[in-house]
């Protein structure tokens, strides 16, 4: 690590005079308790996971990113052997790429091996759906080309495809009038191949030969496809209808059992979709289950008779209200829709579904369907292409403490952030918050504030030396002293405290010892920061 990034992470241990902030109104704050002996469970490292949309490299290392996502909307028509896909309905269904030249499976060979040097797990999307492109990555062509199916609402405006010798556009698939174009067969095949689990089962050979089984360093987590309730939105060229859960299920298992055939040692992951509507589906289809059960039941019943487990990683994506665009408050507030039996998301799924308490509502649907299986969001993101600022620092670290708390299992964040954006702070605190590899702990253990709207507390125990870890969030606008009671723990005298908040966005502050008692202590938490305290073991 340079010795620029290294002062960039640490920042300055005081502020001088000059540099304090304009004093803040202080309040008391909400009390807070520590059990050490209470609620212990293990936290999986793998909710620290980013999707490769992309992260940086740097910021891979310094974090040890322990799993990545080769996933998207793209990936639903990735073909290996061509290394390009069709962009779908995100940007005019353009299909292949303008690189001069192409390796079979290059694009995946190059994530897997960026996640292996970083001692990661990849995670790679398999598709299921019925067609997948044939135009290979060193020329362009699209579903729609203007030459063929005449002027269009709208087309791309940067690149103008080849067809059959032409130079045309490349429409959105929508008449003037706003009609879909409804592609046949034939216009399918144009730029598509069928689908089918050999097409697949090739790829996996091509990955095992050059990086080894899930075992001995290859690709670790299979994902069925991407977001296939969405398939007649943003791949309508090639699946014009609404698929049911029922066609889903059916077109997903035959890839499941391959991909169990071609590396007993890997994972299967599902069905990585998105949206309350889409959770829950209409039941009168799926005899009287919401999607998310009827896919595990399936799933569960297809398991008993292969006589192994088809699916490791009940999967849904998960984007609150609380987006860019909404305030600070709302934001803040949104990180209970994760596991609030009385919060109520501000929008249609709010008034039409009530509560949403995902991660609690995912273990029930689990047990009720296919015990055993693990829990992942590997979509999430609390501010999609807003500006960013310390809320972005404080609903990730809420978000990662959460996670931790509710026991899910594997979590990977859309749209990683830059290494000097505040949502890399966030994962700096929980991975690497002193710029030396220092951690916060592994075991969770019962913490809680008397509330957690204004202040939060997520405390964990270290393997490593049996300290105790507490981050701390005040959410609010004022500092906030607050007692923390500590139960069933031993503590040095002192604590180490780190700390970032609005008056640096750019570093780690550390802070000076915290005193500790073995009744706990009382700590002042400033305006819109997050306090990481480190208590060592007597």
């Amino acid at each position: 690590m340079s010795r620029t990034l290294r002062a960039s992470l640490l920042g300055c241990a005081c502020l001088t005079a000059a540099a304090m902030p304009a004093a803040r109104a202080q309040s008391p704050g909400p009390a807070l308790r520590v059990d050490v002996a209470a609620d212990r469970h293990p936290i999986s490292p793998d909710i620290y996971g980013m999707n490769d949309n992309p992260w940086d490299p740097g910021l891979g290392h310094e974090l040890q990113v322990p799993v990545s996502r080769w996933g998207g909307d793209a990936t639903t028509r990735y073909n290996w052997q061509v290394d390009a896909s069709n962009a779908g309905g995100d940007w005019f269904f353009m299909a292949g790429g303008g690189d001069k030249a192409f390796t079979p499976g290059g694009g995946a060979d190059a994530f897997v091996s960026k996640v292996k040097g970083v001692g990661g797990k990849a995670l790679l999307t398999i598709p299921v759906i019925d067609y997948i492109n044939s135009v290979p990555k060193n020329r362009w062509d699209c579903s729609f080309p203007v030459s063929l199916f005449g002027p269009q609402k709208d087309h791309n405006p940067y690149v103008h495809p080849i067809v059959n010798g032409q130079r045309t556009d490349a429409g959105n698939g929508q008449r003037p009038d706003g009609s879909n174009i409804v592609l046949t067969k034939d216009q399918i095949l144009r730029v598509h191949i069928p689908n089918t689990p050999a097409h697949q089962r090739a790829w996996l050979r091509h990955l095992i030969g050059r990086f080894g089984t899930a075992a001995h360093g290859g690709v670790t987590i299979y994902q069925m496809d991407n977001e296939p309730g969405g398939w007649a939105n943003t791949h309508r060229d090639v699946h014009p209808d609404a698929p049911t859960y029922p066609e889903i299920v059916d077109k997903t298992l035959p890839y499941a059992r391959m991909v169990k055939q071609a590396d007993p040692t890997a994972q299967v992951d599902g069905p990585g979709d998105f949206g309350w509507a889409v959770y829950k589906g209409d039941p009168a289809k799926t005899g009287g289950l919401w999607n998310a059960e009827y896919y595990l039941k399936r799933f569960r019943d297809a398991s008993r008779q292969a006589g192994r487990r088809l699916l490791d990683y009940f999967d849904e994506h998960y984007y609150p209200v609380g987006q860019a665009g909404q305030s600070d408050a709302v934001r803040l507030e949104s990180t209970r829709s994760l596991w609030d039996p009385t919060y109520v998301e501000k929008d249609w799924i709010g008034q039409y579904g009530g509560a949403i308490r995902l991660i609690p509502r995912m273990h029930e649907w689990v047990n009720g369907y296919y015990p055993g299986t693990k829990l992942a969001i590997t979509e999430y993101n609390w501010n999609l292409g807003g500006p960013q600022t310390v809320t972005d620092a404080l609903v990730e670290a809420d978000v990662l403490g959460i996670f931790g708390r509710e026991r899910l299992d594997l979590a990977t964040m859309w749209g990683p952030p830059r290494p000097d954006q505040p949502a890399a702070y966030a994962f700096r605190l929980y991975r690497n918050y002193d710029g030396r590899g220092g951690k916060y702990g592994s075991i969770w253990v019962r913490s809680a504030s008397a509330d957690q709207g204004r202040l939060a507390v997520y405390g964990a125990q270290r393997r490593s030396d049996g300290a105790l870890t507490l981050m701390v969030i005040n959410k609010t606008g004022d500092d906030l002293t607050a007692p923390l009671t500590l139960s069933h723990f031993t503590p040095a005298a002192q604590a180490q405290v780190s700390r970032y908040s609005g008056t640096n966005l750019k570093a780690i502050v550390p802070q000076p010892a915290q005193p500790v008692t073995a009744a706990g202590f009382t700590a002042t938490y400033p305006a819109n920061s997050i306090t990481l305290v480190v208590i060592p073991k007597e």
